[in-house]
C-alpha cells in the first residue's frame, strides 16, 4: 500500500515474480469486474461508490493465500480495509515523497483525485491525510523515491525472509 506514484503495481508485480506468487491489483480487479475504468466509476458513482466497490474487493482478495496485493492509495481510509489488510497479510507501506509522486503522476490523466488545478498541493493534502494511516498498519516501510523496481523488490523479499525467520524462531 501507499500513495499514488509510490510504485505499488510495478514493485508488487516484481515481488510476486520473485516470490512465485500471484499478483493482484485492487484497481485492476474493479476495472475488470465492472468493465469501466476508475475515472468513469468516480464520474458515475462518486468516490463513495468507488470506495464501496474497493471495500468489497479487499474483503474478498485478502481471504486468498499466497498472493501479492496492491491496493489503491485511498484504500487505507476505510477502517474495514485497514482491518482486513492488517489482520490477513503482511502490510508493506511503499512511501514516496510528494515530489516523487508529482514527477511520476505528472502526465497521468487517469487519476480522478488529481484532477485539480494544483496537483502538487492535492498530493500534499492526500499525503497528510493518509500517511498516519499507512504508518498505523505497516509492518514494513520502504522508501521508493530513488530506488529502481527490481532492487526495491529484492530488498523487500530479503526483509520478508528475515521476518519469516524471526517468526519461525518464536514458535
Amino acid at each position: 500500500m501507499g500513495p499514488m506514484g509510490a510504485g505499488k503495481t510495478a514493485i508488487g508485480r516484481e515481488l510476486a515474480r520473485l516470490l512465485g506468487r500471484e499478483f493482484l491489483d485492487t484497481d485492476r480487479e474493479i476495472e475488470q469486474r465492472t468493465g469501466a475504468d476508475i475515472a468513469l466509476i468516480f464520474e458515475k458513482e462518486g468516490e463513495t461508490g468507488f470506495r464501496r466497490r474497493e471495500r468489497q474487493i479487499i474483503e474478498e482478495l485478502t481471504q486468498r493465500h499466497n498472493i501479492v496485493l496492491a491496493t489503491g492509495g485511498g484504500a487505507v481510509l476505510d477502517p474495514a480495509n485497514r482491518e482486513c489488510l492488517g489482520n490477513r497479510g503482511f502490510v508493506i507501506y511503499l512511501k514516496a515523497s510528494v515530489d516523487a509522486q508529482a514527477n511520476r503522476t505528472g502526465r497521468d490523466s487517469r487519476r480522478p483525485l488529481l484532477m485539480a488545478n494544483n496537483r502538487e498541493t492535492r498530493l500534499r493534502e492526500l499525503f497528510l491525510d493518509r500517511e498516519p494511516l499507512y504508518e498505523s498498519i505497516a509492518q514494513l516501510t520502504v522508501i521508493t523515491d530513488h530506488g529502481r523496481v527490481r532492487p526495491l523488490a529484492q530488498n523487500i523479499r530479503r526483509e520478508l525472509d528475515k521476518a519469516a525467520g524471526i517468526l519461525r524462531n518464536m514458535c
